[in-house]
Order: structure tokens, then C-alpha cells, then sequence
């Protein structure tokens, strides 16, 4: 019997806003019950527990925003992507927005793997001249304590983003900048730890009565394979 023709469309959506102090399983659960009302025809595991044949690209820390999140969804039929991108545009809250709905062909890899580097764009409260990134940062994962070498996370250093665009070189102070970092099959190194890192080390070289450095927001900006 000649197997069913698999439909794999893939899909990117923001992630903002209030929205994005959801877990990644809540934001899973939202977009399947997008897809639900967007009427597209999903495919169905078999099995004890069906669900819905949807995966989703690497998960974000809650409270880090995103502008080029990706979801795959296996569909039982061909639907034209400009109709699929309508129909999920028509069903789903403004801060978890389809941007673009495409087909991908069956030797493309999943969504989770398929851009193991992410670019971050941070805001800081207030402008400096630099990011210095510790040599190591230790993390607790399942109770256990690890240290883990920043250098065989962050593809490069900082960056700041001057004018909207981001500079090679720059000659005064700025609060928005940019880092990429590799997720690696062995792990990955949060943007939220590694910048809480950093600041904790620049906070503690302020003078008194200075201002103390925070976070004002973290947002992926892009998602490459390398």
C-alpha cells in the first residue's frame, strides 16, 4: 500500500508582551488550540494517547520575548500556505502572532534541532561602555549543581546595537546589545543566567550611590543553523 503523503508546514510566531511570561508548555497548548480554531486539518498520533502531530522549536526561558519562534504542524491534506496563514492569523491572541506559514520537505530537520543558534537582544536600564562575560557560570539543573564554560555557548561576544543596527565598534555608551548562543546536544546555556552573570559581576564593581544595572528585557531576535 503506498504510504500517505505527509504534509509538514512550518511556522513562525511571536512570542511578546504578557505572553511571554508563559512556560513553554503553556505556550504549546495555546498554539494547538489555535490551530483548533484556525479548522486546519492536523494529523493525529495512533496510539493509547493521540495528540496532535505539532512540534515546536527550541523552548524560551519565561520572561525572554521572541520575534522568530517556529513551530512544525504535520497536516492530513495540502493547504495553500497563504489560506493556512490566515486562518491561524484569524485565531490566535496578537502577542503569540503566525508570521509566515511555509512547507518544508521530509529531509528538513526538526523544528527543536533544526537552529541550534539563537541571537538575543537585551535592554539594559541604563547605558555602558561594555558586556564582560565570566570565564564560567554555575547552574543548578535537577537539584545537581554544574558548571558550565561560557565559551562553548557564546558563538561571539557582546554587541551593541547602535541606531538599530548593530556596530563593530562604537564610541559611547549603550543599553541595547546583542550575543548569539549554540545549543549543544551535551546542553545549553540560558540568555537570562549568562546575563544575570554578567551584571552581577559589573554590579559589583559600582561605585556607591550609582545606579545598579538590570534587565529591562531579553528578546530573540534570530534563529540560525550556523
Amino acid at each position: 500500500m503506498e504510504a500517505a503523503q505527509r504534509f509538514v508546514l512550518r511556522a513562525t510566531y511571536v512570542e511578546r508582551g504578557r505572553l511571554a511570561m508563559l512556560s513553554h508548555l503553556e505556550v504549546a497548548r495555546t498554539i494547538e488550540r489555535t490551530i483548533r480554531r484556525a479548522g486546519l486539518p492536523y494529523a493525529v498520533s495512533q496510539g493509547f494517547s493521540p495528540h496532535m502531530k505539532v512540534a515546536f522549536g527550541a523552548a524560551l526561558p519565561v520572561g525572554v520575548g521572541s520575534v522568530c519562534e517556529i513551530f512544525d504542524m504535520q497536516l492530513t491534506e495540502y493547504v495553500a500556505p497563504e489560506r493556512a496563514l490566515a486562518s491561524l492569523q484569524a485565531s490566535c491572541p496578537p502577542d503569540l502572532m503566525v508570521q509566515s506559514c511555509a512547507y518544508i520537505g521530509p529531509k528538513e530537520k526538526a523544528a527543536s534541532v533544526a537552529f541550534p543558534i539563537s541571537t538575543y537582544e537585551v535592554v539594559l536600564s541604563r547605558p555602558i561602555r561594555r558586556i564582560e562575560a565570566p570565564d564560567s557560570i554555575s547552574v543548578v539543573r535537577k537539584r545537581k549543581e554544574k558548571v558550565l564554560v561560557v565559551a562553548d555557548f557564546l558563538v561571539s561576544g557582546f554587541s551593541p546595537v547602535e541606531e538599530g543596527c548593530p556596530a563593530a565598534e562604537h564610541s559611547r555608551d549603550c543599553d541595547r546589545w546583542r550575543f548569539s548562543l549554540e545549543a549543544k546536544a551535551s546542553g545549553s546555556l540560558r540568555p537570562d543566567a549568562l546575563l544575570r552573570a554578567c551584571l552581577e559581576r559589573m554590579n559589583a564593581r559600582v561605585f556607591a550611590g550609582a545606579e545598579t544595572l538590570r534587565i529591562v528585557s531579553i528578546t530573540r531576535v534570530d534563529q540560525r543553523s550556523e
